[in-house]
């Protein structure tokens, strides 16, 4: 990967680690579950115009629009409006990797490598430190919580799978079509309308223009401009080359979670946050492809490099 491929997909990964610290400025002004359905009709509007559906069978987008989507945002935004600290929310998220594997396994029947299951283990047990600092402090629900996000990610990540399309954007894109119509059905249920009246008379005032502005991020930034680049390096190179830059979310996530609000994380949830990544990067690493040995005879193979 050349040098510049490389610095777009760490400046892809800072994108994605800010939008914690967007999604905790919006939340001051809103409700979770609006909140939630606010941020996808706002991507979902020009979408239906401008952006062409996937050629995709209906029930993968409507999965992963349920999964990625609904699940995933229903509990991280729930999670962090309940107390969930905004760096380890971006950190407890990537256990989305390990529920993606066992769920291939369970679902799908897809072999997992004897890496993969190491990884998978090594994870756990980081994810098990930060859960036992959590509970320490009190506050096990909101992390619970945003892993149950990450669950729902791991369920959108299967559709997206299954419903192998050729341009992931629009696959993205069309997702957020999805979103807003369950998500405010959960807002008027659960928050109520006068919550939602309440949110969105408090968010003329100039005291919201933070929320705005961590709402826009969110959209235009960490969705548009995050998810194109990262599209486009996938496009470019192999998938176990650009995923392992996934890792660097958390890190810029706690790190500007800890500068911006002081929410300095514990020396154990530390250790398990990096626990957390290393398991995932040894799940993720591919062992090298050991070539056969052939006789003058034999025709050499074309080797096909193919993505997960």
């Amino acid at each position: 990967m050349p040098v510049r491929h490389r610095l777009l997909a760490i400046a892809v990964a800072v994108i994605w680690g800010v939008n914690f610290l967007a999604i905790h400025l919006s939340l001051a002004a809103f409700p979770p579950f609006f909140l939630v359905a606010l941020r996808f009709a706002l991507i979902a509007l020009p979408t239906l115009i401008f952006v062409p559906r996937p050629d995709v069978p209906l029930r993968w987008l409507v999965g992963y629009g349920l999964g990625f989507g609904v699940a995933q945002f229903t509990f991280l935004y729930w999670g962090m409006a309940a107390g969930m600290p905004t760096g380890l929310a971006s950190l407890v998220l990537q256990s989305s990797a390990p529920f993606t594997l066992v769920l291939g396994v369970l679902l799908l029947g897809e072999r997992v490598r004897s890496r993969q299951w190491i990884g998978i283990a090594v994870a756990v047990a980081g994810m098990a430190l930060v859960g036992w600092s959590r509970a320490q402090a009190a506050a096990l629900l909101p992390f619970l919580l945003v892993l149950a996000g990450a669950l729902g990610w791991a369920f959108g990540n299967l559709s997206s799978r299954l419903a192998k399309p050729t341009n992931p954007l629009h696959l993205t894109l069309w997702m957020s079509v999805v979103v807003p119509v369950p998500m405010l059905a959960l807002s008027l249920v659960f928050e109520g309308p006068g919550q939602i009246a309440a949110a969105i008379a408090g968010s003329l005032s100039a005291d919201a223009l933070p929320a705005w502005g961590g709402l826009l991020y969110t959209c235009l930034i960490g969705t548009v401009v995050g998810s194109g680049l990262w599209t486009w390096l996938l496009s470019r190179h192999p998938a176990g080359v650009v995923a392992p830059f996934s890792m660097l979310v958390p890190v810029a996530g706690i790190l500007t979670a800890a500068l911006v609000l002081g929410e300095w994380p514990t020396w154990l949830e530390l250790v398990g946050g990096v626990v957390v990544v290393a398991g995932v990067l040894v799940g993720a690493r591919r062992p090298k492809a050991v070539e056969p040995t052939l006789s003058v005879s034999e025709p050499r193979p074309v080797l096909v490099a193919t993505q997960d």
